[in-house]
C-alpha cells in the first residue's frame, strides 16, 4: 500500500510538471503564430498553476529549483513570452507602445530584487546570536516580525505581486490597448516598491535589535542575576526532543537554579512546557559565556557531536544521565568516559559499564534511580475486567538497522495477529516515533500492523461513550494546549516568538500537571473499553499507557526497564537469532520476561498468566530485577538525584577554589589550548559543516 501510494503521488507530480511545461509551449507557439485566445489562456493558466503550486505544493516546485528553473526564471520566461506575443500581434506599435511597457517591466524586476535585498537585511538584523525562552528579554528591543510574504516568502511575493502586471499585459494583448499593460505594471511596481519601503522600516533604530555585543552583554547580566547552578545540555535532530523532554520534571525539582542549554534554534520550541529558563547558543563562540557564570554542572541526556564543544569549559562539571537504559550497546557508549560522572538508575547499569570495558571507571558511576518514573502505578495482581489491555510498544530499528533491534519487521505482525485473535484483548499499539526512519521495511511493517488493527476494530461493536466524552476531551485539550504552547501568528519569526515566550506567569508547572492529568482522564474515557488503539502522537505519553495496560510486549529497550517499576508482567520479542537461554544471558533486562519467538506462539500462554489462569512464574523475579535495574525505592529516587547534584556541584566549587589558590601566574592557560583557539577551532568546524550542508541543498532558499 505505501509503495502504491508513493507511485500514485509521483504520477501526479509528473503530470503537474508536464502540464506546466505544456502551457509554456502553448504560450510560445500561440505567441509566434499569433493566436490571441490560446496565447492569453495559456499565459494566464501558467501563472495560475504556478501560483497555486507555490502556495499549496511548494515541495513539488523545489524539484524545478534543483535544475535552476526557480520561480524568478519561470516568471521571467512567462513575461518574455508575453512580450514576444505583443510584438507579433497586429495593432500594437512595438516602438511607440511596447518599449515603455518593457522598460516598466524591467523596473518591476529591479524592485523585486530590491525588495529581496531588504528582506535579507531585515532577516539578518532579526537573527540574534542567542535564542531564549522563559526569560524576560524585553531589554533587547524585541519587536513583531514583518509580514511573511515580504520577509520570508520570496517565491510567493514574486508571483503574487506579478499578477497585476501579467494580467495587464494579457489585457493589452486581447484589446491591443497598451493602457491596460501600463496600469497592471504600475500596480506591480507599487506593490514591490511599497513592500521594499515597508520592510526598510524594520531597519530603523526603533525596530532594529541590539548588536551581537550588546546582546551578549545583556546575557552576562542576566546570568549574573539569575545565578544558575545546574543546566541540562541538549543537541539533536527534529525527532530527538523527547530525549530531553523526559527530564523536564526532574530538572524542575532539582536543588539549585536550573537552566536548559540548547544548540539548535528550532529546538527551542520543541521542548515541552516548562518554567525552567532556556537559552540556545547556535554558535560555540557565544556558548563560552557560560564559563564566567555561576553554572557548576551540566546534565547530558544524550550524546551529540556538539557535546564535545561544551565539555571544553573547565569551570563546569558534566554528568551523563542518558534518556533511557537498556541492554543495547548504546547504553554503554565509550563516549561516556568524556564526562566527569555517569549517572545510572541502578546496579545493572553499573555492571553493564564494567562488563563493556569502554573506559568508564566504576568510581565515576553514580546510582540515582529514575526520578521521572514516579507517575507509573504499581500493579495489583491478575488482570481484572472484561478485557485484558496489552501495550505493544516496539522500539525502532536503530542506526545500524540490525533486525534484532526491533520486533516490528520479523515478529510484529505475528504478535498483533495473535493478540487480535483473542476476543478478550484490547490492544494499545505505540510504535517508536522513529520507526522506519532507517530501514524502509520497518516503516512498511508498521503501516501493515496499523491496518490490521483498524480492520479488527471494524469487527467489534458495543456501547460507546456519549458525545459529552468527546466534548470533555476537546475542552481538556484546549486547556492543556493553552498552557503548554504559545499561539503564534503565521508571520511570527524567531525574535517575535522569543518576545512572546518571556518569563512565565505564576506556577505554570503545577497548572500544566493538573491539566495533563485532566486530559489523560478525558482521553481514556473517550474510547470504549473494547476498542483497539493506535497511539502515534506525543500524547498520551508512554507512562500513561503503562498505567492503562495489564501487560507489556516490547523489545530490548529502555521501555522494558521503565515498565519494571509497575511490577506487572511483560514479554520481549527475540528477533536476534539467539537461543532463549543465550538471549536471557546476553540481555539481563529480559531475565524476568516471557520470551516470544518471531512466530509469537507464546502470546496465549502469556495472556493466561496475566489473567491469573496459570501461574505467574516471573513475579518474584520481576521484583528482584526492578531493584537491580532501577535501584531501591528508599530513599526516593529524586532524593538520590539531588544528592548527586549537590556532590558534583561541590566538586566544581572545590576546583574553582584550587584554581584561585594556584593563581593565574602559575597557570597561564587553564586548558591545553586557549578559549580563543577553541572558539576558532569550533567555529571552523561549524563553517565546514555549514558549507557541506549548503552544497547538498543550495537551492533551499529559493524553494
Amino acid at each position: 500500500m505505501p509503495s502504491a501510494g508513493l507511485a500514485s503521488r509521483r504520477v501526479v507530480q509528473l503530470s503537474v510538471l508536464f502540464t506546466m511545461f505544456a502551457l509554456y509551449v502553448a504560450q510560445l507557439v500561440s505567441a509566434l503564430v499569433p493566436y490571441v485566445p490560446v496565447f492569453v489562456a495559456a499565459s494566464a493558466a501558467g501563472l495560475a498553476l504556478d501560483t497555486y503550486l507555490q502556495f499549496k505544493q511548494p515541495g513539488l516546485l523545489s524539484l524545478l529549483g534543483k535544475i535552476r528553473f526557480d520561480v524568478t526564471v519561470r516568471q521571467l520566461l512567462r513575461d518574455m513570452l508575453i512580450l514576444v506575443g505583443l510584438l507579433r500581434i497586429d495593432g500594437i506599435d512595438p516602438l511607440g507602445e511596447q518599449a515603455p511597457l518593457l522598460i516598466a517591466l524591467l523596473a518591476v524586476y529591479v524592485l523585486h530584487f530590491g525588495c529581496q535585498a531588504a528582506a535579507v537585511l531585515v532577516r539578518r538584523t532579526r537573527t540574534l546570536p542567542i535564542v531564549t525562552r522563559n526569560i524576560d528579554a524585553s531589554a533587547l528591543r524585541l519587536s513583531a516580525a514583518p509580514p511573511r510574504i515580504l520577509a520570508r516568502r520570496a517565491s510567493h511575493r514574486m508571483l503574487a505581486f506579478s499578477i497585476p502586471s501579467t494580467a495587464g499585459l494579457l489585457l493589452t494583448a486581447a484589446t491591443t490597448d497598451a493602457f491596460w499593460g501600463g496600469i497592471g505594471i504600475g500596480l506591480s511596481i507599487a506593490l514591490f516598491g511599497g513592500g521594499m519601503l515597508y520592510l526598510a522600516t524594520w531597519l530603523l533604530p526603533r525596530k532594529r535589535a541590539l548588536s551581537e555585543q550588546k546582546v551578549m552583554e545583556w546575557l552576562d547580566q542576566w546570568l549574573a542575576a539569575y545565578q544558575p547552578t545546574v543546566a541540562m545540555y541538549f543537541s539533536g535532530g527534529t525527532t530527538s526532543a523527547y530525549q530531553a523532554n523526559m527530564w523536564l520534571s526532574t530538572l524542575a525539582d532539582v536543588d539549585g537554579k536550573p537552566l536548559i542549554v540548547l544548540r539548535e534554534r528550532f529546538m527551542v520550541n520543541k521542548i515541552d512546557a516548562t518554567d525552567v529558563p532556556i537559552i540556545c547558543f547556535p554558535k560555540v563562540a557565544t556558548m563560552f559565556s557560560l564559563e564566567n557564570s555561576t553554572l557548576k554542572m551540566m546534565l547530558h541526556p544524550a550524546n551529540a557531536a556538539k557535546t564535545s564543544q561544551v565539555l571544553r569549559i573547565p569551570t563546569i562539571k558534566h554528568a551523563f544521565i542518558n534518556h533511557g537504559e537498556s541492554d543495547k550497546l548504546s547504553s554503554c557508549n565509550p563516549y561516556a568516559k568524556a564526562y566527569d560522572e555517569v549517572w545510572v538508575a541502578g546496579a545493572a547499569a553499573r555492571d553493564r559499564y564494567q562488563l563493556a570495558d569502554v573506559g568508564v571507571e566504576d568510581k565515576d558511576v553514580v546510582e540515582v534511580g529514575r526520578p521521572q518514573l514516579s507517575p507509573i502505578t504499581v500493579g495489583t495482581g491478575p488482570a481484572k475486567g472484561a478485557y485484558t489491555t496489552v501495550l505493544y510498544a516496539p522500539t525502532w530499528e536503530g542506526w545500524d538497522g540490525n533486525p534484532g533491534n526491533t520486533s516490528v519487521i520479523l515478529a510484529g505482525e505475528n504478535i498483533v495477529r495473535h493478540l487480535l485473535a483473542d476476543e478478550k484483548v484490547r490492544l494499545i499499539y505505540k510504535p517508536h516515533p522513529m520507526t522506519g526512519s532507517q530501514v524502509p521495511a520497518a516503516g512498511e511493517a508498521n503501516q501493515r500492523i496499523m491496518a490490521m488493527i483498524r480492520e479488527a476494530n471494524t469487527r467489534r461493536s458495543g456501547a460507546r461513550p456519549g458525545p459529552e466524552a468527546a466534548a470533555e476531551l476537546t475542552r481538556a485539550a484546549a486547556t492543556l494546549d493553552r498552557l503548554t504552547s504559545t499561539a503564534f501568528r503565521t508571520s511570527a519569526d524567531e525574535m517575535e516568538k522569543m518576545m512572546l515566550q518571556g518569563a512565565p506567569d505564576g506556577d505554570r508547572a503545577a497548572a500544566v500537571a493538573e491539566a495533563t492529568a485532566a486530559w489523560e482522564r478525558a482521553y481514556w474515557a473517550s474510547f470504549p473499553e473494547w476498542e483497539h488503539l493506535i497511539v502515534t502522537e506525543a500524547r498520551p505519553a508512554i507512562f500513561t499507557c503503562f498505567n492503562q495496560a495489564d501487560v507489556l510486549i516490547s523489545d530490548v529497550s529502555s521501555v522494558v526497564s521503565d515498565w519494571l517499576s509497575s511490577e506487572k508482567p511483560y514479554a520481549v520479542a527475540n528477533t536476534s537469532g539467539l537461543s532463549e537461554a543465550d538471549f536471557r544471558t546476553g540481555f539481563p533486562t529480559v531475565s524476568a520476561a516471557t520470551i516470544l519467538t518471531p512466530k509469537a506462539k507464546g502470546v496465549p500462554a502469556l495472556l493466561a498468566a496475566v489473567r491469573g489462569e496459570t501461574e505467574d512464574a516471573y513475579a518474584e523475579a520481576r521484583l528482584e530485577l526492578k531493584e537491580h535495574l532501577l535501584g531501591p525505592s528508599d530513599p526516593p529516587s529524586m532524593d538520590r538525584f539531588n544528592d548527586a547534584v549537590r556532590a558534583l556541584c561541590e566538586r566544581a566549587d572545590e576546583r574553582r577554589v584550587r584554581m584561585a589558590e594556584r593563581g593565574d601566574a602559575e597557570i597561564p592557560s587553564q586548558r591545553e589550548d586557549s578559549i580563543e583557539e577553541q572558539v576558532a577551532e569550533a567555529t571552523a568546524a561549524e563553517a565546514a559543516e555549514g558549507a557541506e550542508a549548503a552544497s547538498d541543498s543550495e537551492d533551499a532558499v529559493t524553494a
